[in-house]
C-alpha cells in the first residue's frame, strides 16, 4: 500500500496546476513532472487545456493533481498542509520566501520562532502559496 497528496485545484486555482507543479519542481532538488494527462474535448470535468490527471516529485515524494472546473464547494485549507523538513538555514529561508512572497501569504512567521518556540525544531513556519497550497517549514535540530 502507498499513500501519495493528491491536489485537486478547482476555482479561482483551476488551470493553475502545470504552472504549480513548475514552480515546486524548481524549487526542491530530485524533483520533476512525471506525467500530465488532459481532459479530452467534451469529457465532464474540464476542457483540453485543464490537467485531469498529473503526477510530479519533490525530493523524489510523489504527489498527484487534477483541475476540475465544476463548482466545487471546497478549495485548499491551510488544515492541510505540506510539511518539509528543512537541514539548513539557508534552505528555510530560500523556501519560505519563494513559497509565502509573490500573492502567498504568512501565516506563522519564521522570526517568530524567537519569541514562541513550537517544538518541532530550530525554526519553524507556516504560509500559503500563490496557488493556495499551505507549507509547514521546520529546520531539524
Amino acid at each position: 500500500m502507498q499513500t501519495t497528496t493528491f491536489l485537486t485545484f478547482v476555482g479561482e486555482q483551476c488551470g493553475k496546476a502545470h504552472e504549480a507543479m513548475l514552480f515546486y519542481t524548481a524549487l526542491f532538488p530530485n524533483s520533476e513532472i512525471t506525467s500530465i494527462i488532459n481532459y479530452s474535448k467534451g469529457e465532464p470535468g474540464g476542457t483540453p487545456e485543464l490537467i485531469k490527471y498529473g503526477t510530479f516529485t519533490l525530493n523524489s515524494v510523489p504527489y498527484k493533481v487534477s483541475e476540475s472546473n465544476y463548482n466545487h464547494a471546497w478549495s485548499f485549507t491551510p488544515g492541510v498542509s505540506i510539511w518539509v523538513d528543512c537541514t539548513t538555514e539557508d534552505e528555510i529561508d530560500a523556501l519560505f520566501q519563494a513559497l509565502s512572497t509573490d500573492g502567498g501569504m504568512v501565516m506563522i512567521p519564521l522570526d517568530n520562532y524567537e519569541k514562541e518556540n513550537y517544538g518541532f525544531g530550530k525554526k519553524f513556519g507556516w504560509c500559503q502559496d500563490k496557488y493556495g497550497i499551505s507549507w509547514q517549514l521546520n529546520l531539524m535540530t
